[in-house]
């Protein structure tokens, strides 16, 4: 028991040590610290992790999740080659998917801490919807509750922000990119057995609830705003797009999967860091692979 607390203890003063050395001066001390994390592997991340939780300097939680990224990357490329080999075509399997991909920005991310957040979500109002027999009023009470009485809203100020793409953030913050709130939508929907889905409209995901005799467009950027299929043609037009049938139908799992990648590529892109839209794009490539 003592010989293993005396183990842990050095690994986290090596550590300690490998962090301070980050900031020499030498390029060669600098090549050294990041082959030793590189030998250290995995079982380095969770010291890195209390490490990083514990420092008061945001630059230093910087570099430390960029190691703990460079550590992780390669477990996280296979799990979601896995996950796609398996199909990706259901609403749980995207769920699945979409909190994976958000260990791209979060490496220590508990992907099923956000899950039972989701189904939180969805028994805060499963009596409502459960006791309400008219479907369209059902729909109403699912667009109030994410978007008027959680504050769910789209991120005008600062778009592009890679927090705004990835699901756990935006479950924290509350405000992201349409497509991320579509998805809060519809798999706290899935729990409710509610007909919403997405649809990958050029430039702004939509949402589309849709029963046995109607079809309505939800803007989840504008609060859950219903939209009529002309607004869309003319959003559509006004930006240079010739409207096509296909751009308002529903979109599949792999479809809006991929759209995510995409979101998170121009992300990153904005801010100059090309080694993450190369990784980004070997996740794109799986996904169009099997698609």
């Amino acid at each position: 028991m003592l010989s293993g607390q005396v183990i842990i203890m050095t690994d986290k003063n090596e550590i300690e040590s490998l962090i301070f050395l980050l900031d020499d001066p030498d390029p060669n001390v600098q090549i050294g610290v990041k082959n030793r994390f590189h030998e250290l592997g995995e079982k380095a991340v969770p010291l890195l992790d209390q490490y990083r939780s514990e420092s008061i300097h945001d630059s230093e939680r910087k570099t430390i999740n960029e190691i703990i990224y460079n550590i992780t990357y390669g477990s996280m490329l296979e799990d979601f080659s896995d996950l796609v080999e398996m199909g990706i075509n259901d609403r749980r399997q995207l769920e699945k998917a979409i909190l994976l991909l958000a260990r791209f920005g979060n490496p220590t991310l508990r992907t099923l801490d956000y899950s039972k957040k989701l189904d939180k979500i969805a028994q805060q109002i499963g009596s409502d919807i459960a006791y309400t027999p008219s479907l369209s009023e059902k729909m109403h009470i699912m667009l109030q509750f994410i978007f008027r009485e959680l504050r769910f809203r789209g991120d005008s100020k600062n778009y592009h922000d890679t927090d705004n793409a990835f699901i756990d953030r935006v479950i924290d913050r509350r405000k992201g990119l349409p497509i991320i709130l579509s998805l809060i939508v519809m798999f706290v929907s899935r729990r409710l057995d509610l007909p919403f889905h997405g649809v990958n409209m050029p430039i702004h995901f939509m949402l589309l609830y849709q029963t046995h005799n109607q079809e309505i467009l939800i803007d989840p950027f504008d609060g859950g705003t219903i939209v009529t299929y002309d607004q869309c043609y003319y959003f559509l037009k006004k930006n240079g797009i010739e409207p096509r049938p296909e751009h308002l139908q529903k979109a599949d799992e792999t479809e809006i999967l991929a759209r995510c990648i995409r979101n998170l590529m121009h992300s990153y892109a904005k801010n100059n860091q090309d080694e993450k839209v190369k990784d980004l794009k070997n996740l794109l490539n799986i996904v169009e692979l099997k698609g």
